[in-house]
């Protein structure tokens, strides 16, 4: 399994967030790019890495800061937020991005993902399910579809998508642990078809690594618990490979 320790970029700063509501910003960390070196001394090959402001406006806002991870530290970069055209997903693998997150609009343009991923492929393309109540919610989490999460991955499947992240929204930011319960659905129903669920959202200590594991699930994104300090990165990053 693997760990994605995460940066979330709000106005140049790094800040997290609960359940998604805008208006809960705390700045977590001075610096994105101490963050992001301290995560790679710690042992993580990959950085988790969301354009707020892209993703509340629907089109990027901090890239230069994602570009800058991606060329200055080891870490393979994972990148979402406002991402709604094939241009600014070859901008972001052009500049060294490694996985782009595809969120709002595999919901609104199915289609472009699917060109996304003959485009780029596979391991390039990940389609962020964020759910309230089992729906999938849109627009930096500012509205809710009428489509059921396990639909969607289903579809995705379809159009080719091998990798996706899936989030409780009543979860994310709370380290009250995850939902293990619809995490391990979606990583039953995709493994049909080769796919890959990486867990996010209420994440809070190294026992909910060990059970999202235990799952079979294929990663885990880790933000608030790490700068508050109830999951030592460098333990969850040992106990995934172990």
């Amino acid at each position: 399994m693997l760990i994605f320790p995460a940066i979330d970029i709000k106005g140049g700063k790094c800040v997290r967030l609960t359940k998604g509501d805008f208006s809960t910003a705390t700045k977590v960390a001075n610096s994105y790019m101490d963050t992001a070196r301290g995560f790679a001394d710690a042992g993580a090959e990959w950085i988790h890495m969301i354009d707020l402001d892209g993703a509340k406006s629907a089109t990027p806002k901090n890239t230069d800061i994602f570009m800058d991870v991606a060329k200055n530290t080891s870490l393979k970069v994972q990148v979402g937020g406002g991402i709604r055209t094939l241009e600014t997903i070859e901008s972001y693998i052009g500049g060294g991005v490694a996985r782009v997150i595809l969120g709002s609009v595999a919901v609104e343009n199915p289609e472009l993902v699917k060109t996304a991923v003959k485009a780029f492929g596979a391991e390039r393309i990940v389609v962020g399910i964020d759910a309230k109540n089992g729906l999938v919610a849109t627009n930096g989490w500012l509205e809710t579809s009428n489509v059921n999460f396990i639909s969607l991955a289903h579809e995705m499947g379809a159009a080719g998508v091998r990798y996706f992240i899936f989030t409780d929204i009543d979860k994310d930011g709370t380290l009250s642990r995850p939902n293990h319960g619809k995490t391990k659905q979606l990583q039953s129903e995709v493994s049909g078809f080769g796919g890959n669920v990486i867990a996010s959202g209420g994440i809070k200590t190294l026992a909910n690594i060990k059970t999202l594991k235990k799952n079979g699930v294929y990663g885990a994104i880790c933000g608030k618990s790490l700068y508050s300090g109830t999951l030592d990165l460098a333990q969850a990053v040992k106990s995934s490979k172990s």
